[in-house]
């Protein structure tokens, strides 16, 4: 009896041993996983102003041109790492986001982010080491991200370095010698980001403008107006009929009167 007490305190002792260390082990893979995540050095919220200063400031006059980037464009969708998991967000409300891939709701976009380096990180092709982020230096993200980078001091070893980024991208991707779309491309990215680099006073970045937004002040009066016009018609038309009834009603209420004798 006492044998079989003490060999199955064994076996159990022995299980238990063997559940932490494969514990141990999931842990330390989960860690390692984890520890991948912190390999991936290009960062998600630079990589995201890049691509709205992109969509904003460049993306429309590409469009106008009928001009298609080549893949050895740094300013080609696949350069953007995180591209595709941007592209799985559903802003639902306004404290509601949607992961695309697995359905579940955060009720803020750094969460998503969160969820996304977490859960998703896998999805992410780190192989070419493309990083958007990369150009925010020619793309002037500062500007856009920090509202106190336009009162910082001038560094002209930076904006020297920018511009020289800068005017390889519109070398690069706007190539002179592939046509007249390209040229003009090639000058106007030149005249909205390079020329900017500089730590002469009063000149700023995308000075030839980006995309058309309609005034919110304009569609608040479209749709007041709208609203408006219809009530309006419709308090004329009840006044008028109101009007036409209490004429009637006079002439109802009105003694008979005798005609004159001829």
């Amino acid at each position: 009896m006492a044998i079989s007490t003490i060999s199955l305190l064994l076996i159990a002792m022995h299980l238990s041993f063997v559940a932490s260390q494969s514990k141990d082990i999931n842990s330390g893979t989960s860690r390692n996983l984890k520890e991948g995540i912190q390999e991936v050095h290009c960062s998600r919220e630079r990589s995201r102003a890049a691509w709205k200063i992109i969509e904003e400031y460049l993306t429309p006059f590409v469009e106008k041109e009928n001009y298609q980037f080549s893949s050895r464009c740094r300013l080609h969708p696949s350069s953007d790492l995180f591209r595709d998991q941007e592209e799985h967000k559903t802003h639902v409300d306004i404290n509601e986001w949607r992961c695309g891939y697995c359905k579940k709701i955060f009720r803020a976009e750094k969460y998503l982010d969160q969820h996304f380096d977490n859960r998703h990180y896998n999805l992410l092709n780190v192989s070419d080491g493309k990083c958007l982020a990369d150009l925010c230096g020619a793309l002037h993200c500062d500007y856009v991200i920090n509202s106190q980078f336009h009162k910082a001091k001038c560094n002209p070893a930076a904006a020297s370095r920018n511009r020289h980024l800068c005017e390889d991208l519109a070398n690069n991707c706007f190539p002179v010698n592939e046509g007249p779309s390209a040229t003009r491309l090639h000058e106007f990215f030149l005249h909205q980001f390079c020329d900017a680099h500089t730590c002469s006073r009063g000149v700023k970045p995308f000075a030839r403008g980006g995309k058309k937004h309609s005034s919110i002040l304009y569609l608040a009066a479209s749709v007041l107006i709208l609203m408006f016009v219809p009530i309006f018609y419709l308090i004329v038309y009840l006044t008028r009929r109101g009007k036409k009834g209490i004429t009637l009603l006079k002439r109802v209420a009105r003694p008979g009167r005798k005609p004159k004798p001829s």
